[in-house]
């Protein structure tokens, strides 16, 4: 009978000190911990729960006090006990905090417990975590309590995975560039226990250190820690692969696209990593042979993966089959060969699409009824961009004007800018300000067009095309009434999209014939700007070893965009004009690119001392400068240049192309038209040797040009960028007109 109403005493006792811990009254508990110390002296779990008491009161010395005069009486091995039995308080505790998002409590309770035991590397970990969740962590605290010291050391075969796991997320997530958080993501590698767990958690991060933060190098070390814990993975071999190439490791690259191949199973799949062959091939320039042996094999297998026309395709896999055609029109200038590709390929990537993402394509396409008025006193037209280079990029720089010039009372502006969350750049900072409202998104499709779809956007523009291969995706899913290809690439061919943006002259009057899309001309020119931006040169010819009066030819391009017809053309022009030079820059590798030339001048018997290669430029402003250096532009073919083009016009320098059929074979084209230009402009390999012989040779006629090309800032389409937004945004409103009528039919 006693014992039983002991038992009861106790159980309200025990149900009292709950009670006042859940209310937070930490006071009344102690007091009742203080009685049961004073009945029971020898209970030593009493002593561990007053001094938590006396610690969630923040008496810190007196919460030690307590545990020390507890453990004071007690053997060695009694004294490890009770240490373990006082720690399983505190985590319980420390959990409890943590929970009820007390992380600043829950912190300081493991910084008890880690004086206890400083090697506890769960508790060492929870506490990292818990500084994370407090905004407190500086990247230090990994070094300064012993953290990767521990995982490196046998008491790191005690860890928690999925605790570390999430502690390593959470790292990452805020502290990416810290020289620790690559430390502990290393150290962590020997505590994998699930692969795709640690894969599904690096794999979004490199990418987002990579697209978003422009930390390419940095990514490829976070990938290389990745194919540590899965070496024959070929998803990161690719990735790894894209990464070397990025920043120029270019051997590495091409090597590391070749061993993703060979692990690639699924034709799709293998598609892809034959497109990262050729991008390690174009990327280093001079590889021109093995590139056209790759070009062969893609379009084998591109017929192969096309009459399979697989439906049930992962959004992964889907995504990059529109980038794989991305090199054709490097290759050659057949634009109803290419875009038929192209079409068949994407029209293969809607299917996908449609099946993955069933729900919200339905969701989009049942939006609701169009205005039937296009411009009501509360209606302005809402106009979305979408882009991953609203940046210090080419679109970034050429796109500035539209932002720039817009109507705001007819038109809402949107920008969704793909891979921003977590980069710094100045330009974009100059885009977001512009717009009525901007987004700095990750890469995830499915959250960007969701946000256009809610913005009700009438118009959406895609500025990237196929360069990125996740706008291509946003725009099959068709957030937008109205879609429209613009600036950033030829057309996508996505049969979604409604519109692509031209101009009279750089798409040849039968285009419509073969693209899919419907051809929207403006009047003069598809693109224009007020100018650029340009810098103090750092080229001279003294250090170049040339003389004053010699002629310099320049071409500054990409590895991509360097042709073995077109570079032979070029050298035919060296060896007939005396005392000429031909400086070549791109971002290549080096040493293969002055193989490729170097051949190529000696077949044509021209002299490697008269060919100089130029490193890049620090800025784009020195860039621009530098190009002054030259007396004439030697422009590449079946690949023009575009930007580079606009700024040889803007700079006067006399520039040479090869006009084609395709949209990449005519953009110096037009914009030689509207800068009031025609010389210079060959249609015929014949003409553009004439005319790079001519102009090397007639000083006064490249005088007559550049005088020619001053005066045009004033006067030509080219550099008119109000007028050109005022085309576009009345194209707008007859695309949106068309639209309503079509919707009322």
């Amino acid at each position: 009978m006693v014992s039983t109403d002991l038992s009861a005493v106790e159980s309200d006792w025990q149900e009292k000190t709950d009670r006042f811990l859940l209310k937070g009254d930490y006071v009344q508990a102690a007091k009742l911990y203080e009685q049961a110390i004073e009945d029971e002296p020898s209970v030593k779990s009493h002593y561990w729960q007053l001094g938590l008491m006396l610690l969630l009161q923040g008496q810190e010395v007196e919460a030690q006090t307590t545990w020390l005069l507890a453990l004071a009486d007690g053997e060695s091995e009694e004294i490890e006990q009770w240490s373990q039995e006082l720690i399983q308080v505190l985590e319980t505790e420390a959990d409890r905090q943590r929970d009820l998002r007390e992380y600043g409590v829950a912190w300081a309770i493991r910084q008890h417990i880690r004086e206890i035991n400083p090697t506890d590397i769960n508790n060492l970990l929870h506490s990292i975590g818990l500084s994370t969740m407090l905004e407190t962590y500086t990247g230090e605290e990994l070094g300064d309590i012993g953290v990767i010291e521990q995982l490196k050391s046998e008491a790191g075969n005690s860890v928690d995975f999925e605790l570390l796991m999430q502690v390593l997320k959470n790292v990452l997530d805020r502290a990416p560039f810290y020289p620790s958080s690559f430390d502990l993501t290393e150290a962590s590698t020997a505590h994998v226990k699930d692969p795709l767990i640690f894969l599904n958690l690096l794999i979004p991060f490199v990418y987002k250190l990579s697209y978003s933060a422009r930390q390419v190098e940095l990514a490829a070390r976070f990938t290389e820690l990745a194919l540590r814990v899965s070496p024959q993975n070929p998803e990161i071999l690719g990735t790894l692969s894209s990464f070397y190439q990025d920043f120029s490791q270019h051997s590495k690259g091409i090597e590391t696209a070749k061993l993703c191949y060979s692990f690639m199973e699924a034709l799709a799949d293998k598609v892809y990593a034959n497109f990262l062959v050729m991008r390690g091939l174009m990327g280093a320039g001079g590889y021109w042979d093995e590139f056209c042996l790759a070009l062969e094999t893609q379009k084998s297998l591109l017929a192969s993966l096309i009459e399979e026309q697989p439906t049930s395709l992962n959004q992964g896999t889907t995504i990059r089959l529109f980038i794989c055609v991305f090199f054709f029109p490097y290759f050659q200038d057949l634009p109803q060969e290419n875009i038929q590709i192209r079409r068949q390929l994407a029209q293969l990537a809607q299917l996908n699409v449609e099946n993955y993402a069933k729900e919200k394509v339905e969701k989009y396409r049942q939006r609701r009824s169009p205005l039937l008025k296009i411009d009501p006193p509360s209606k302005r037209l809402k106009i979305g961009y979408l882009s991953h280079c609203l940046r210090s990029h080419s679109v970034g720089w050429l796109a500035r004007w539209i932002f720039e010039y817009r109507d705001p009372s007819r038109f809402e502006v949107n920008a969704y800018l793909l891979g921003s969350e977590m980069s710094r750049d100045k330009l974009e900072d100059w885009y977001i300000s512009k717009v009525d409202k901007a987004y700095k998104l990750g890469l995830n499709s499915h959250e960007a067009a969701e946000k256009i779809y809610e913005d009700e956007i009438d118009i959406l523009v895609d500025l990237d095309s196929v360069t990125l291969s996740n706008s291509c995706e946003i725009m099959t899913i068709k957030p937008a009434p109205v879609q429209v290809t613009w600036l950033g690439w030829d057309a996508s061919s996505v049969p979604t999209i409604d519109y692509y943006i031209a101009d009279p002259y750089v798409l040849p009057e039968s285009a419509q014939e073969y693209y899919t899309e419907k051809i929207w001309r403006l009047p003069q020119t598809y693109i224009a700007v007020d100018g650029f931006e340009v810098g103090v040169p750092t080229l001279r010819r003294d250090s170049l070893d040339i003389g004053s009066d010699a002629v310099i030819y320049l071409s500054a391009q990409r590895g991509y965009k360097y042709h073995p017809n077109t570079a032979r053309l070029q050298m035919q022009v060296m060896k007939a004009v005396p005392n000429s030079y031909f400086l070549i820059k791109g971002m290549a590798d080096q040493e293969s690119l002055k193989k490729f030339f170097l051949e190529i001048a000696e077949s044509e018997g021209v002299g490697a001392d008269r060919l100089r290669f130029l490193g890049l430029a620090g800025t784009e402003k020195e860039h621009r400068a530098n190009l002054g250096i030259a007396d004439v532009v030697l422009d590449t073919y079946p690949y023009n240049g575009a930007t580079t083009t606009m700024e040889t016009l803007w700079m006067g320098v006399p520039i040479v192309t090869r006009v084609g059929e395709q949209f990449a074979a005519r953009n110096s084209y037009t914009m030689m038209v509207n800068a009031g230009i025609s010389e210079g402009i060959a249609w015929s390999d014949e003409e553009y040797v004439e005319w790079g012989i001519r102009l090397g040779k007639d000083a006064a006629l490249r005088q007559q040009i550049s005088w020619k090309l001053r005066q045009s800032r004033q006067t030509a389409p080219l550099w008119n960028s109000k007028q050109f937004t005022r085309e576009m945004e009345k194209a707008y409103e007859q695309m949106w007109q068309i639209y309503i009528d079509q919707s009322n039919h």
